[in-house]
């Protein structure tokens, strides 16, 4: 077991930080399972406010952890990393924001079921993301940080092939060309939400192994 604040020393800022900004692109994806199902009830969608705000919040925190860190004196190293997880992290709200910016202008009626398997699997990737997060406040041991980042890459695993299988109806189906390049430029936004998450989880993973 290690614990990161011997690392940080009592200072909780690093840990608050990197936890609100797991928060914080976990509530985008949440945003988007709930935008789905709002399209799928036939009810207006949500306000896509709340998908900005998100994305700013997760920059505010990205720019008070590079603030914090220019007050601190932590080893070149440890910063490197705490500078990467915070940008790793910066990045999934930005891509859930991208979704929903395209949602918001597709011409028609959009296929909600089409994308929601891979906003499950977002979902899941997401929620390992905050716990392997949550994990470095108190210490944890490398088993439970694998177990968290087994579900992280079946998650990614599992998003490539649903991508695959939509990207097969697409081409085989009726739609015309705009649709299809739309459509397919969509699933993949919604893959990379998911790669998002994944290289996170690597940090994390990362993190640990350097200190246990």
């Amino acid at each position: 077991m290690f614990s990161l604040k011997k690392l940080f020393g009592k200072d909780d800022k690093f840990f608050d930080l990197l936890e609100e900004g797991a928060d914080a692109a976990n509530t985008s994806v949440t945003l988007l399972g709930t935008y789905l199902q709002h399209l799928a009830s036939g009810a207006s969608p949500a306000n896509l406010d709340d998908f900005v705000q998100s994305r700013r919040k997760e920059k505010r925190v990205r720019h008070e952890m590079t603030e914090a860190l220019s007050k601190t004196f932590v080893t070149p190293l440890e910063r490197e990393d705490i500078e990467e997880l915070s940008f790793a992290l910066y990045r999934i709200p930005k891509a859930v924001e991208k979704i929903v910016e395209r949602f918001a202008i597709y011409p028609g009626k959009i296929p909600h079921a089409a994308f929601q398997r891979q906003a499950e699997l977002l979902k899941v990737a997401a929620d390992a993301v905050v716990f392997m997060v949550k994990q470095l406040r108190g210490g944890t041991t490398i088993e439970r940080i694998r177990e968290a980042n087994d579900r992280l890459q079946y998650a990614e695993g599992e998003a490539d092939k649903v991508m695959l299988e939509l990207l097969k109806q697409l081409y085989q189906g009726p739609c015309d060309a705009k649709e299809l390049v739309i459509l397919q430029e969509i699933y993949e936004l919604v893959e990379r939400a998911v790669d998002r998450c994944r290289n996170a989880g690597n940090v994390v993973v990362q993190i640990v192994l350097k200190h246990s």
